[in-house]
């Protein structure tokens, strides 16, 4: 049996939606399991045992309508017995046409649903505390298992030589593994989802303040003049927790760092979800329009824990979409201030 996976774009969604092979794997054990994924983000499935070969969706597909025909081809060749498309999305949808897979299965849309012979209606409660992402993803297997899949937790699958190498690099900073060393998702993926940067500064200051953890900042390197400026606003006492040079220079990189870090705090995004699927405590701050039931994956109160505005300030959610937030988001930050969030951090900074 041949089955395709298909979660194009974001690190987050191609990490969650890896937990799919576990229980795929689970019930085929003898079944070719592929993954189709933009090429960015194999870093967070690279090594997966459950995974047996990758295919990439590259710019040229994205840029080009005959380089995407010619991908879909690709995969009617393969001849694949089962096709999930996660993504749900043009490309997705015509992969999944023209494979000609017995079984495609998507996510329930009017416009899409004669594309597959199974789709699923997404829930919008969450039953778990998985959160939505993970079981809207098993919900897609239900056709196939012909039952409910037990729970999966995303899962990062890194080298011994990685890790070893991440320790040698954060020793040659002078950075002390026996001392707490915290994570700062400082910048989310665009502006908004980037909690404002003076805000940040100050629940920077307070990390210190109650740690005295040594600190690392995550980001990417066009982001580096907005990071260099939280670093700025941040006290002199504070900066000199703050190891701002010591970052990974590519994903793995990253993983392998975080690996050896205590914690996370910071944006919800890629980075506090990857920092999960290690098993490490984290503490992330929602963006006003995204929905944290969704993305509040495995949350317990102690280990992992978020914050999102609704929680201090409901009243400004009533009667509204977060389709309808996500045009007002600067304005709901600017009312999310330290204060409101200061609390809860204090409260998961005492295990360190």
């Amino acid at each position: 049996m041949k089955i395709l996976v298909i979660q194009q774009k974001m690190i987050g969604d191609v990490l969650t939606s890896s937990i799919l092979f576990n229980a795929l794997r689970e019930k085929y054990a003898d079944a070719h399991l592929d993954y189709l994924i933009n090429e960015h983000t194999f870093a967070v499935v690279e090594n997966n045992p459950f995974i047996d070969n990758f295919i990439f969706f590259t710019k040229k597909e994205e840029d080009s309508i005959k380089a995407l025909f010619k991908l879909a081809n690709s995969v009617k060749n393969t001849n694949y017995d089962i096709v999930i498309d996660v993504y749900s999305k043009f490309s997705s949808n015509l992969i999944s046409w023209y494979s000609g897979a017995k079984i495609r299965i998507s996510k329930y849309k009017w416009y899409t649903s004669l594309i597959y012979t199974n789709t699923i209606k997404e829930s919008s409660i969450a039953k778990t505390n998985a959160g939505l992402a993970i079981e809207n993803r098993l919900q897609m297997l239900e056709p196939i298992l012909k039952e409910n899949s037990r729970i999966f937790k995303p899962a990062i699958h890194l080298k011994n030589e990685e890790l070893i190498n991440a320790k040698a690099f954060l020793e040659t900073h002078n950075i002390n593994l026996e001392h707490p060393i915290i994570m700062i998702s400082v910048l989310g993926s665009g502006d908004n989802k980037t909690y404002p940067l003076p805000y940040m500064a100050k629940l920077i200051d307070v990390i210190v303040e109650k740690t005295n953890a040594q600190l690392l900042f995550n980001f990417i390197p066009k982001q580096e003049p907005d990071a260099k400026e939280v670093y700025n606003l941040c006290k002199e006492s504070t900066r000199k927790k703050i190891y701002f040079d010591a970052y990974g220079k590519n994903l793995r990189e990253f993983l392998s760092i975080t690996q050896h870090c205590n914690a996370l705090i910071g944006n919800e995004g890629g980075a506090v979800n990857m920092a999960k699927a290690l098993s490490i405590p984290t503490f992330t701050i929602f963006s006003p329009w995204i929905q944290k039931d969704a993305w509040n994956m495995f949350e317990d109160g102690e280990t992992n824990i978020s914050i999102h505005l609704e929680d201090v300030k409901p009243e400004h959610y009533l009667g509204k979409s977060y389709k309808e937030m996500k045009k007002i988001s600067e304005q709901l930050y600017n009312e999310f201030s330290p204060d409101q969030i200061i609390p809860k951090l204090n409260k998961f900074l005492k295990k360190f």
